[in-house]
C-alpha cells in the first residue's frame, strides 16, 4: 500500500512539473507579445518542398538590408520563419494579382522574428489582418 502511495505521488508530482512548464513557457511567450516591438514585414512565400512539412506557410521577410530594424542582425532576419495554419484554411501564400502578403511580427533580442499574424495590402491602402482562425 505504502509503495503504491509513493508511486501515485511521484506521477502526481511528475505531472505537476509538466503543468508548470507549459505554463511557464506561455506566460513567457505571452509576455513577449505584451512587451517587445512588432513589426509588419513584407513577404515572400518560400516553400522548400518537404513531403512532411505540415500545415504552414514558410515566409521569406522582404526587408532593406541597408537599414534594418533597430538592434537587430541582418543574417538573423533573413532566414525564413514558418507561420502554422489550421486544417481547414486554405494556403494564405496564394494571393491575387495586385495583392501582397504581409506578416507581423515580434522581434525578440535574440534569435529570429516570430510570426504573429499575416495580412493582405493591396495596392498602396493599408494592411487587413486575415482571419485564419
Amino acid at each position: 500500500m505504502n509503495t503504491a502511495m509513493t508511486l501515485r505521488m511521484k506521477g502526481l508530482l511528475l505531472a505537476a512539473l509538466h503543468v508548470a512548464l507549459v505554463l511557464v513557457i506561455g506566460g513567457k511567450l505571452l509576455y513577449d507579445r505584451q512587451q517587445l516591438p512588432r513589426l509588419w514585414v513584407q513577404t515572400a512565400p518560400y516553400d522548400p518542398d518537404l513531403p512532411l512539412r505540415g500545415r504552414y506557410v514558410q515566409l521569406r521577410l522582404l526587408l532593406d538590408e541597408q537599414h534594418p530594424p533597430a538592434g537587430m542582425d541582418v543574417s538573423t532576419l533573413l532566414q525564413p520563419v514558418p507561420f502554422f495554419i489550421p486544417e481547414h484554411v486554405p494556403d494564405p501564400s496564394v494571393r491575387p494579382a495586385g495583392e501582397t502578403l504581409w506578416v507581423e511580427v515580434i522581434l525578440p533580442p535574440k534569435g529570429p522574428p516570430r510570426p504573429i499574424q499575416l495580412g493582405v495590402k493591396v495596392g498602396q491602402g493599408a494592411i487587413v489582418p486575415l482571419a485564419l482562425n
